[in-house]
């Protein structure tokens, strides 16, 4: 199995249903028990041998750089995507991608999404010029899901179905037919995936906390048990 070893971290949202929260700093830098979710991502990756890491920026941008720096700190090497204008999930990965030294597979992974998620085993999951997501039991907030699992590949339609969790690993030939600066969703792009029935899926039992609304944060403060 080929080696994961570089990422895309998505941290350029708005952070709106975190309210007051986000007024004067990026919803990455929230903190969770005393360190900013966006570094919690960070340990998780690099312990799991990711050095390479892209982060998208828009919302407080320059506070999110100044802070983060070049990643030195948390051994990894980070460079910024910075939007002028929000490029939604699918645009923010792919312009990313343009910024991302190395060749190969990208993990993707939401700033605002902890989990423990062994992504190099997700990445061994993942297709040819496809995808691989981790999935998760749906969450209260989220009941109908999004997917259905079928013997290791993800499907639009089924039962039972699944809360795709904000982490998956992506051949970079996925997005070889968009533009960078390009405003598109990444359902999008996974809904193409699933049409060509290249996109794999992993169930996953541990911890996660999706911190998009003041209670997750509270929650995530109080249960968060990370291992980075």
């Amino acid at each position: 199995m080929v080696q994961l070893e570089r990422a895309v971290i998505l941290a350029a949202g708005l952070g709106t249903r975190l309210k007051w929260m986000t007024s004067h700093r990026p919803k990455a830098l929230i903190n969770i028990q005393g360190e900013p979710s966006i570094v919690h991502v960070i340990r998780q990756l690099a312990g799991q041998g990711i050095h390479q890491i892209a982060v998208n920026t828009h919302h407080h941008a320059g506070i999110l750089m100044d802070f983060l720096g070049n990643g030195e700190k948390w051994g990894v090497n980070l460079v910024f995507s910075q939007e002028n204008e929000l490029l939604n999930s699918g645009g923010g990965v792919c312009t990313a991608l343009s910024h991302l030294p190395g060749k190969g597979a990208v993990l993707v992974h939401n700033a605002d999404v902890l989990a423990d998620v062994d992504v190099q085993s997700l990445a061994g999951l993942c297709p040819e010029s496809g995808c691989a997501l981790a999935l998760v039991k749906n969450p209260k907030h989220h009941l109908q899901g999004d997917f259905a699992l079928n013997h290791g590949m993800v499907c639009m339609y089924g039962e039972p179905r699944y809360t795709f969790s904000g982490v998956s690993v992506w051949h970079a030939d996925a997005f070889c037919s968009y533009a960078v600066n390009t405003n598109f969703s990444l359902l999008q792009t996974i809904e193409k995936m699933l049409d060509k029935q290249c996109c794999a899926g992993m169930m996953y039992c541990g911890q996660w906390f999706d911190i998009g609304r003041p209670k997750d944060v509270m929650r995530a403060n109080r249960l968060w048990n990370g291992r980075g």
